[in-house]
């Protein structure tokens, strides 16, 4: 089956019955992480991102052909056990509503890459005070819940949560969720391709270690003002500016629907629609 040959993410079809994977409470049950592997998994990549980081330098230094060839195994490998897809900020509004816990962790991805604790990750679970996830984190290392300013289990709310992710999206961040072992869901990162391991693997080395949104971008055109600030910000180079009817115009093979460009946009021009109803981008993932 072709990541890239269906009208919806391949995941919708194995692990959500037809409907949005990531949406359905049973892929984040706690009963999932009995699984000795998935529990093992998890402390692996959290132990493990200096050898990721190895892995995807390793990606940018083989030629683009080799790398081309070795895509579809690379990504084969990956999507049963570590696995992501991009979501906007209304998608995280209906997670947030049905998971009981949000706990707010320190990046992998950052650690491996810039040295310091960044705190752009959020592990979910449907159990009280961060439930089995944050147990399994806190065994394999306690500093990924505080640091010298912050002690002890950051847990927020939904609203909280809600803001904070407003907040990455000004910063140009992209939110996806994670699978352990899929289709268990553990947490949700904050995306950047400088410091993110999945982003640059996807978008610098075009090895894509997720799915593209349910969602594509689309720009009201009388609206639109042909400011750019929407294509300064995206973070897949999925906007140009139309020097001839000074309008931003999005590219439909590049986007990955997260909506960051509408966070950048002040006359609201910018809206998402189903992937479904694009048949230039239903396909896409």
């Amino acid at each position: 089956m072709s990541y890239n040959n269906l009208q919806m993410c391949e995941f919708c079809h194995q692990h959500g019955e037809g409907k949005t994977w990531y949406l359905q409470a049973k892929n984040y049950a706690e009963d999932l992480l009995s699984d000795v592997r998935r529990r093992k998994l998890m402390k692996r990549y959290l132990r493990g991102g200096r050898a990721l980081k190895a892995s995807v330098d390793k990606l940018g230094r083989i030629p683009g052909f080799v790398r081309r060839a070795i895509r579809p195994t690379v990504v084969r490998k990956m999507k049963p056990h570590h696995y992501g897809q991009v979501v906007p900020i209304e998608e995280l509004d209906r997670i947030f509503g049905f998971v009981n816990s949000i706990v707010r962790i320190a990046c992998l991805c950052r650690r491996a890459t810039v040295g310091s604790d960044q705190r752009y990750c959020y592990a979910l679970s449907l159990g009280p005070g961060g439930g089995e996830v944050a147990k399994i984190i806190e065994e394999t290392d306690p500093s990924y819940f505080g640091g010298p300013d912050i002690r002890g289990m950051e847990l927020l709310s939904k609203d909280e949560a809600l803001r904070a992710h407003r907040g990455h999206e000004r910063e140009g961040l992209c939110h996806t969720v994670w699978t352990f072992q899929a289709p268990f869901i553990g947490g949700i990162c904050n995306c950047e391709e400088s410091s993110c391991l999945a982003m640059t693997s996807t978008v610098t080395h075009k090895v894509p270690l997720f799915f593209k949104a349910e969602f594509i971008a689309r720009t009201d055109r009388d609206l639109c003002n042909g400011c750019a600030k929407c294509v300064k910000i995206c973070p897949f180079s999925a906007l140009e500016y139309d020097k001839r009817n000074h309008k931003a115009v999005i590219l439909n093979r590049r986007c990955y629907g997260c909506g960051i460009c509408r966070s950048a946009c002040e006359r609201d021009a910018i809206l998402l629609v189903s992937r479904s109803e694009v048949p230039s981008a239903r396909r896409l993932w």
